[in-house]
């Protein structure tokens, strides 16, 4: 009495031992958001001989006590293109089909493989049908993460094995579009707010005079040879007309703004002042400012002239 009870359930597991394998893994790719979750069983099903499809599978770990950043990292993307494929029609669909393997529900197929690390993804080409390869290889193909674990490389590359190539396109970076959105709002305000400055002839002046000194300190020569800024026991002026070093740029373009500079105050400044005792003492100090600079200038050209036998105060 008790065998007629458990007939019914022989006769339904007879039912789905002999229930095509291409309906079982559509139904089991439909269940799992285009991805059949595999094990031991699943797997041998999927990578069958005698199979007309071909497949992509992810070999990966990720339960937490595995601790594997890579296969939580790699993960998503492999989700994004399986995704992409689901897309497509049905007919195509059914032709290729995306799984993922966890090492704690098919240890057995891992230790069969040789995988000793994860995350690895398997491209099984199909074994029979016409969309057996022509070389007649059915052996899997290992994919290379030498581009990284984004999404559309993978996809490129497991188009390769797919009927038509995997709709996949890049999810919108909502994060850089906010960001650019954000950044041109906030030049235009600052701009805004320095067009005063930016757009006055003062502001230019300065500018074209800063471009002039550094200019004629030499910078075009140090950008041509592409010269070293400081010497090896940190000297900061090459000896010789045909040496120099980026550091010598800015220290002639100072001398020479400060000497500029000097001359400019007791020309155009000084003579507008209205205290005698002021001017007196501005024009003291300008012409100190000429003399020290002016002889720090003749001593940078000793060093640049070796042998020139003349000097102001250093």
């Amino acid at each position: 009495m008790k065998s007629l009870l458990y007939l019914p359930l022989l006769c339904l597991g007879l039912v789905y031992a002999q229930k095509d394998p291409l309906k079982q893994l559509s139904e089991l790719a439909a269940a799992g958001n285009g991805v059949i979750t595999l094990d031991g069983t699943t797997f041998d099903i999927l990578t069958s001989p005698k199979r007309t499809w071909s497949a992509s599978i992810q070999f990966t770990a990720l339960a937490k006590n595995r601790q594997c950043m890579p296969c939580r990292e790699f993960d998503p993307a492999f989700q994004r293109v399986a995704k992409a494929w689901s897309t497509t029609r049905k007919d195509q669909r059914e032709q290729h089909f995306f799984a993922t393997l966890d090492f704690d529900n098919g240890p057995a197929v891992f230790q069969k493989l040789g995988l000793a690390s994860a995350p690895v993804v398997f491209a099984y080409p199909a074994a029979e049908g016409d969309r057996k390869p022509a070389n007649g290889r059915t052996a899997p193909t290992k994919y290379d993460f030498q581009d990284g674990f984004d999404a559309a490389p993978l996809a490129e590359h497991l188009s390769r094995f797919t009927p038509i190539a995997i709709p996949y396109k890049e999810p919108i970076d909502w994060a850089k579009w906010v960001m650019t959105a954000g950044s041109i709002v906030g030049g235009a305000l600052l701009l805004r707010l320095i067009a005063p400055i930016v757009f006055t002839r003062w502001t230019w002046a300065f500018a074209s005079v800063m471009v002039c000194l550094i200019m004629t300190g030499g910078y075009m020569f140090t950008r041509i040879r592409n010269v070293p800024y400081a010497g090896r026991d940190g000297s900061w002026i090459a000896g010789g007309f045909t040496n120099q070093y980026g550091q010598e740029v800015h220290v002639v373009a100072f001398v020479y703004g400060l000497l500029a500079l000097s001359f400019v105050m007791l020309t155009l400044i000084v003579p507008f002042q209205r205290s005698p005792a002021k001017q007196r003492m501005q024009i003291y100090l300008w012409t100190a400012v000429i003399m020290i600079i002016y002889s720090v200038l003749v001593s940078l050209f000793r060093v640049k002239n070796r042998g020139y036998p003349y000097r102001l105060f250093l």
